[in-house]
């Protein structure tokens, strides 16, 4: 019998720098476990070296060390290279190698500074189980936010359950939202399970796999962009996250708020999923850098920082 399969999940993906690293380098180290994904980004003093983002497993102590190993095997790294780690995301507490852990908004709000450059003010991170709006300075510096509930409509949990139901890749979903002659409304409810319920009835009364993404996607915009509007949007508006990479969520958006997001070079090597753990990443050296050693700014692993 062949293996369902898993039209949720997006693909694990992997970068390192060509150039390799050097043994004198300052190794640190930025960890995100989410509740749906897991990303490592490793710095080399504090440029970018390696990132893995991988599947949140049942275990985040574990998810956290297959996403460091994933960054760092290919490099032939150990966690003895390494000088500091900083843990975030939803399972922060549970980085067992982490030197300290920060809050998932500081870090996204760092991460997006770093990849869309200083002048990003508003940051829309978009993830497994929650839907953020940040305000920060030019540093990355958080100023003000804005939380979703906590329920999983309007996040990427929501959408993998769409694609799982209509048994279309995740990948695809955002490009096959527009393939449609005319944008139909929105469903009306993005709860998970009665949008799960919903696309069934519209399939059975003739509407197209695309026109019931569309539908999806328009709904889960118009609940993100109400996010948004409530704490107000600046034109320097990035996106992170997984949904990130969703454009038939982002460009409904941009045209509900009248913002168009700024978006990373072609050539960018960048992936706005691994956000939060590269600005872990930027944390640790940092941290790093001000302590000496580290050894003074280490904090258990449980411990929480708004840094």
């Amino acid at each position: 019998m062949s293996e369902r399969r898993e039209f949720w999940r997006w693909s694990d993906r992997s970068w390192q720098a060509p150039e390799g690293w050097q043994r004198g380098a300052v190794l640190t180290v930025g960890v995100d476990v989410g509740s749906v994904s897991s990303q490592a980004v490793i710095l080399a003093d504090g440029r970018l070296l390696s990132f893995f983002s991988t599947r949140t497993g049942s275990s985040s102590p574990d998810s956290a060390l297959r996403a460091f190993q994933g960054a760092a095997e290919p490099l032939g790294i150990t966690l003895d290279d390494v000088s500091y780690t900083v843990g975030t995301g939803y399972g922060r507490v549970n980085v067992p190698f982490a030197d300290r852990t920060l809050t998932e908004i500081a870090c996204h709000a760092r991460g997006a500074n770093y990849m869309a450059g200083p002048q990003v003010r508003t940051i829309l991170d978009m993830g497994g189980q929650d839907c953020k709006v940040i305000r920060c300075d030019e540093r990355g510096k958080v100023l003000n936010f804005i939380m979703n509930d906590k329920c999983a409509a309007g996040t990427g949990r929501g959408m993998e359950v769409i694609a799982d139901v209509l048994s279309v890749p995740i990948e695809d979903i955002g490009e096959r939202s527009f393939a449609i002659d005319e944008e139909p409304p929105p469903i009306s409810n993005v709860c998970t399970v009665f949008a799960r319920s919903e696309a069934t009835s519209l399939l059975r009364a003739g509407w197209s796999v695309n026109l019931v993404l569309a539908a999806y996607c328009a709904a889960m915009a118009r609940r993100v962009a109400g996010l948004i509007q409530r704490l107000g949007v600046e034109r320097e508006f990035f996106i992170t996250g997984g949904i990130a990479k969703n454009v038939g969520v982002t460009r409904r958006v941009e045209r509900l708020i009248g913002v168009e997001a700024m978006k990373l070079p072609a050539d960018s090597v960048l992936d706005p999923q691994v956000a939060g753990a590269l600005g872990a990443a930027l944390f640790a050296y940092s941290l790093y850098r001000r302590t000496g050693s580290g050894s003074e700014g280490k904090q258990p692993a449980g411990a929480v920082s708004q840094e």
